[in-house]
């Protein structure tokens, strides 16, 4: 008999926005057909569940800025009542077993219907090789596949049922889960299917060490410091779940010999050759190999109440959770994290304390329902990314100023309005933030993290609406130079912006990188993406109020160009880290220059980087390139071109002022051909990358980017024709 996939009535499934937070996005499921007539399912809610939408069919596109017309005619239909636009934020696969298990530790279950749509989404996601890899593009893992198969498991599948014998037999092929990464190890010996032994030392104790030692965790990157601390609670405290009947058969389906022979200690090095991005660095194997023996004496009778390191170190580390927790309305900086940090509360407070309680409340939050099932996303959402490149690209394609939409461009200037956090966080000081005063979040104000092209775009966003005759001037100059400060306190000295924090510590630390499956992620590096959202916000800004710290701001925006300079390749391109690859970067990187007056005409560094682009034009007129490029760090063609680069790609030109008007009109052809008569563009490869190894979707993009490459164009090209 075939095996039939998981699946609910996705007619019952409702998008409610708002409820407990600006900007918060969840999906509630109606099982009472009144309630479903009486809240009957919107464009938005259809769309994303593959359903038929109704809109109509719009007369054909003749031009480029038609064609971005009938676009954002169809991309409003998504936008949420209170301005912005859900969307889903998905790609890496180990984010559901991480919840699914942190879930089960602490005896929670979640709706009968997440559950059932959580199959549904894993099976889906399934590579025909039979197994599951780090982000849903990559090729199977021992890491994304033993979580996997453990998360089925625990969501109610048998061990036999369905495709589970083939990706059991394939978890044996790959070694069995003894070789699983560091994360891995940590949450099957949260589950109680691994034995602490078998994981490298996460030792609590290191949030201990002075705030100047060189390696201090507070110097580490924001994810990895946010990642490590509540495992090293965890791993300090040797936390367990209750052993269940299905931990015990999990111990027998998972390794290729019997669990009570595997030699744990054996582990901590072991990581299987599927999973390595990053080898560790004999300097963190050394460090695990001495810590091995301060861990030892923690267990000798008479040793360890010798030693009350481990006690003030847990205590330590339970109160920077704790400051996180608060800071970010139980949210955490992202998904990981917040599975973790919903455990220690569990552990040490109980299933009816009122962190556990605000851990369960913001569950839903980070979950997403698509046609293929449900997901968790990235973060709680990518609210305030989508929209401020949105805005921006609805009032430079001058589509703004058209009767039709100006009430949807005042529903995100509305929506800007309420994001923008109006101060510092809480615990500021104890929990080594950033200033966050006049930024906006990468997704809500609630998660309250500043990112500096979050602040920038979102800046950017606001001045470009209210420069518009119909809209109101909802931000003051005050709340502006608000976001004006923060933007200048996150350049490095070499000119350069990483994404939350300033680069605290040395390169080296990236010796200490225990994560295997992700690279570069110690310290939080220098990127040109965020450089130019930087340097662009405040030149924009600098127009609108020329006295505010002009020094300041001329000095930032000279070292910034520097900086750009610097880090462009021999072949004119520049890598990228937050979207796929060298196209994006590159994008961002002319407008970079643009900004300072570089064009083809008069820069070899431009006409460089444009040459990059255009010998890489596909057949067809688009760009096509896949993750593997920031895998590799070389160019990796795709084999089919891409509506979303391609736009990057006809940006940049414009921002280089290339000449030859006939590469970018081939372009806007592809486009357009791959727009559909209701004016969307269908979900092609993924868009986005983070730590060089790890894929994540912007389906916003194909919608964005591409109205604005297509109204830019339209414009572009009709100067050049003068």
């Amino acid at each position: 008999m075939d095996f039939e996939f998981p699946s609910t009535d996705l007619k019952g499934w409702r998008l409610k926005v708002g409820e407990d937070s600006h900007g918060q996005q969840k999906w509630v499921y109606l099982r009472d057909e009144k309630q479903r007539e009486e809240w009957p399912q919107d464009v938005t809610e259809k769309y994303w569940l593959g359903l038929d939408t109704g809109t109509p069919e719009l007369p054909e596109a003749k031009t480029p800025l038609e064609a971005a017309r009938n676009g954002y005619k169809f991309y409003r239909n998504l936008q949420s009542h209170d301005g912005h636009f859900s969307t889903e934020y998905g790609g890496p696969l180990f984010l559901i077993p991480g919840l699914v298990i942190a879930m089960n530790v602490c005896g929670q279950k979640l709706l009968p219907e997440q559950e059932t749509e959580l199959k549904k989404y894993i099976l889906n996601k399934r590579r025909k090789e039979g197994g599951w890899g780090l982000h849903t593009a990559a090729p199977p893992t021992v890491f994304g596949t033993v979580m996997n198969y453990v998360a089925l498991r625990i969501l109610g599948m048998g061990p036999d049922e369905g495709p589970m014998t083939e990706i059991r037999a394939l978890i044996h092929e790959m070694g069995g889960a003894t070789g699983i990464p560091t994360w891995g190890k940590v949450w099957l010996s949260v589950l109680g299917v691994y034995e602490w032994d078998g994981v490298g030392s996460i030792s609590p104790e290191l949030w201990l060490l002075p705030d100047w030692v060189p390696f201090a965790p507070w110097r580490w990157w924001i994810h990895v410091r946010q990642t490590f601390t509540p495992m090293s609670y965890l791993y300090g405290s040797r936390f367990v779940g209750t052993f269940t009947p299905l931990v015990f058969t999990l111990r027998q389906e998972i390794y290729t010999q019997p669990y009570e022979s595997i030699k744990w200690s054996a582990q901590q090095s072991n990581i299987s050759p599927y999973d390595v991005y990053s080898p560790h660095h004999p300097v963190l194997d050394i460090a695990h190999g001495f810590l091995a023996y301060y861990e030892a004496m923690q267990n000798l009778p008479g040793v360890s109440s010798c030693l009350p390191l481990r006690k003030s170190a847990l205590k330590r580390v339970y109160d920077l959770i704790r400051y996180e927790d608060e800071n970010t309305g139980y949210q955490t900086i992202g998904p990981v994290s917040k599975a973790f940090n919903m455990v220690c509360r569990y552990a040490k407070e109980g299933p009816d304390s009122k962190a556990f309680k605000g851990h369960l409340s913001r569950v839903d939050d980070f979950l997403w329902l698509s046609k293929d099932g449900l997901m968790m996303m990235g973060t709680n959402g990518s609210q305030l990314w989508d929209l401020s490149f949105m805005a921006q690209a609805l009032v430079e394609t001058s589509l703004a100023d058209e009767p039709e939409f100006k009430k949807s461009t005042l529903k995100m200037l509305d929506w800007l309005d309420k994001a923008q956090l109006r101060q510092n966080p809480k615990w500021y000081h104890e929990n080594y933030r950033h200033q966050t005063k006049g930024a906006w979040a990468f997704s809500t104000p609630e998660q309250s993290y500043v990112v500096s092209d979050c602040v920038s775009e979102g800046l950017k966003a606001v001045i470009a609406i209210q420069s518009l005759p119909y809209a109101p001037k909802t931000l003051d100059l005050g709340r502006m130079r608000d976001a004006i400060d923060t933007i200048l306190s996150m350049q490095n000295p070499s000119g350069g912006f990483a994404s939350y924090e300033l680069q605290r510590g040395s390169t080296k630390m990236e010796w200490l990188n225990a994560a295997e499956v992700f690279g570069n992620i110690m310290v939080d590096y220098e990127y040109p993406e965020c450089t130019t959202s930087a340097l662009s916000a405040l030149k924009h800004f600098s127009k609108l109020d020329p006295t505010y710290r002009q020094q300041d701001i001329q000095i930032t925006v000279d070292k910034a160009i520097t900086y750009i300079h610097d880090v462009q390749r021999p072949d004119g391109s520049w890598y990228g880290s937050w979207g796929i690859c060298f196209t994006y970067a590159t994008m961002f990187a002319l407008e970079s220059l643009a900004i300072a007056g570089e064009t083809c005409a008069n820069s070899e560094r431009v006409r460089r980087a444009c040459k990059f682009l255009v010998d890489r034009q596909m057949e067809d007129g688009g760009w096509g390139e896949t993750y593997m490029s920031c895998v590799t760090m070389e160019y990796a063609q795709h084999e089919q071109s891409q509506v979303v680069q391609t736009a990057w790609a006809v940006l940049a030109l414009i921002y280089g002022q290339y000449g030859d008007k006939s590469v970018i009109e081939r372009a806007c052809k592809l486009i357009m051909k791959r727009q559909k008569p209701d004016g969307r563009w269908e979900q092609e490869d993924t868009e986005g990358i983070f730590n060089k190894n790890c894929a994540i979707d912007y389906p916003a993009f194909k919608f964005i980017f591409c109205i604005w490459a297509l109204g830019r164009a339209d414009k572009y090209l009709k100067s050049q024709s003068q």
